[in-house]
């Protein structure tokens, strides 16, 4: 059994996903899709009955995804070896007992546990002797990227905040210019730049508001640039970046000074989104009365912080209200509303952590691992909350200095650089710009002028050597990146070149210009051809 961290050769390690009994929750822990990939890992996945039915996944999908019903939650505790669930053990109304008391010292429990909120919980499951692990306690490091259902989570959250706030706000968020008027574009101000954040502004950019942002973190600016909104600053000395890239406790200067901001800013936004949370803290306050008052009526506030006491204390958790004329929303749920996708990105971080653990012939709960020591809460019974923090490696000692006594030794001249060659605009090594071809031109010219009885010759020449030049510095000099975009633009002066070259076709079969003039039509209609070959190969290559 799992009280070793690894399977025996009579038994296979079981996952037993039971239902969610919080009020309201619609996601389940793993879905058919992410069952398979259990499977792969070579865990026997149990499914409570009915523990998908509120995202769309029925019990005959999870069968025919190889996974076992069982009917009743408290059954499904006894047989798995690990239980994945979303939100943390709470009282069971149909059992009539608490979910920690399901937990025996030989299973592992996996689910947002918050034990800075949850001291009570925590004991709780202590007492049961099992190993606990939160998802919400998954380190912010790169190789943890792909099991932060915090990020996965607070990602749809963003999204659909931007959606509710949409369905109560009485206005478009793009611009209108119709016969019957104008219709300005809605301007949003989303208060915490984390992943929450960016994701309502790229849902807000998306449906063509005008977006500007605001975060205590400095390093988030080119971020909120890069998405198309504006980055608000203040004139206080003081970074707000805390440990493992989130937020921290800001003195009360600041936050008076972001008070204010928000305050002057309400008077020009329709839609604010905050998102400001500090792990283990309660939400800071940011939106005031006064701001409130300050936004136009109709306009909307949606606070994600609400069930953790809400960035604008006059938000109530769970409900839409009204103060001033401004639509409150609190919905602590936002990821649930979107429970399909939400369960599937959620089951994928249970498989990537699983995978991480070991899978079902390796797992074992390892404390070396920095992933799986950053979120151990509990180990067979024993606190491992909070994790030791991770010491910065040590600077390398600075190297002596030569002592002034010793004589110096003249250090080597350096070797002569070779100059550096102008890089050509095209792909391929670089490239010297040519130095001979005006002495060609030249003496061509003069030539043409001594031999060519035609007097029209040096003009049609001359049109001839500035069209070169000039197509040379066009399109040599255009990036790679926009050689694509460039074709379209040749094709229609190779038609032009062709136009011309037509017109050079009479007289003299001998007459230079009709020689030069029918080059001109051959190489311009390969440039076409060629031009439109490549389009269609392009074009292909988007085609299912």
């Amino acid at each position: 059994m799992l009280g070793s961290y690894g399977p025996s050769e009579e038994h296979t390690l079981k996952v037993g996903i039971p239902k969610e009994v919080f009020p309201g929750e619609r996601r389940v822990a793993t879905t058919p899709e992410t069952s398979k990939r259990l499977q792969k890992l070579g865990f026997e996945v149990l499914v409570e009955s009915g523990a998908g039915a509120k995202a769309d996944f029925s019990d005959e999908s999870y069968v025919e995804a190889g996974c076992t019903i069982i009917e009743t939650a408290e059954k499904l505790w006894a047989e798995a070896d690990v239980i994945v669930k979303v939100r943390e053990p709470m009282d069971h109304p149909e059992l009539g007992k608490h979910e920690a008391e399901l937990l025996t010292a030989d299973k592992l429990l996996i689910s947002f546990i918050w034990p800075a909120q949850n001291e009570a919980l925590v004991e709780k499951l202590k007492a049961s002797g099992g190993t606990v692990v939160a998802m919400d306690a998954i380190p912010r490091i790169s190789r943890a990227q792909k099991m932060d259902a915090l990020s996965s989570m607070a990602n749809i959250a963003g999204y659909r905040a931007v959606v509710e706030a949409a369905q109560h706000f009485g206005s478009f968020f793009t611009g209108q210019f119709t016969a019957a008027g104008k219709v300005p574009p809605a301007r949003v101000l989303v208060i915490g730049a984390g992943v929450a954040g960016l994701a309502a502004i790229g849902a807000a950019r998306g449906l063509g508001a005008i977006v500007r942002a605001f975060d205590t973190r400095p390093a988030v600016k080119e971020q909120v640039e890069s998405m198309g909104a504006e980055y608000l600053t203040l004139e206080f000395e003081e970074d707000g970046t805390g440990a493992g890239g989130y937020a921290k406790v800001m003195t009360e200067a600041f936050m008076n000074a972001e008070r204010e901001l928000f305050e002057e800013q309400a008077k020009k936004v329709d839609i604010i989104v905050t998102t400001a949370l500090i792990p283990g803290k309660p939400a800071p306050f940011l939106i005031t009365e006064k701001a409130l008052q300050n936004m136009r009526e109709g306009s909307v506030v949606v606070d994600l912080a609400a069930e953790r006491g809400g960035n604008c204390p006059l938000v109530t958790a769970d409900e839409v209200t009204t103060k001033h004329g401004v639509t409150l929303i609190g919905y602590t749920d936002l990821p649930s509303r979107m429970a399909n996708v939400a369960s599937n990105l959620y089951g994928n971080n249970i498989f990537h952590l699983l995978d991480d653990m070991g899978g079902a012939e390796g797992f074992k709960v390892d404390e070396d691992d920095e992933v799986v020591r950053g979120a151990l809460i509990l180990n067979k019974g024993e606190m491992r909350w909070p994790p030791p923090k991770i010491e910065p490696s040590p600077k390398a000692a600075p190297k002596p200095e030569a002592k002034k006594d010793a004589p110096s030794t003249p250090a080597p001249a350096p070797a002569a650089s070779k100059p550096k060659k102008k890089s050509s605009g095209h792909h391929g090594p670089p490239v010297t710009e040519p130095k001979w071809w005006p002495i060609i031109v030249g003496g061509i010219a003069l030539l043409g002028v001594g031999l060519s009885d035609n007097p029209d010759f040096l003009t049609h020449f001359t049109v001839f050597v500035l069209a070169c030049f000039i197509g040379y510095q066009v399109v040599w000099n255009v990036a790679p990146a926009l050689h694509t975009p460039l074709m379209s633009v040749t094709n229609a002066i190779s038609g032009i070149i062709i136009v011309g070259g037509m017109l050079q076709l009479g007289g003299d079969i001998g007459s230079p210009a009709l020689w030069l003039g029918a080059a001109a039509i051959f190489f311009a209609t390969i440039n076409i051809a060629g031009g439109f070959l490549v389009t269609q190969r392009m074009l292909k290559m988007f085609t299912k």
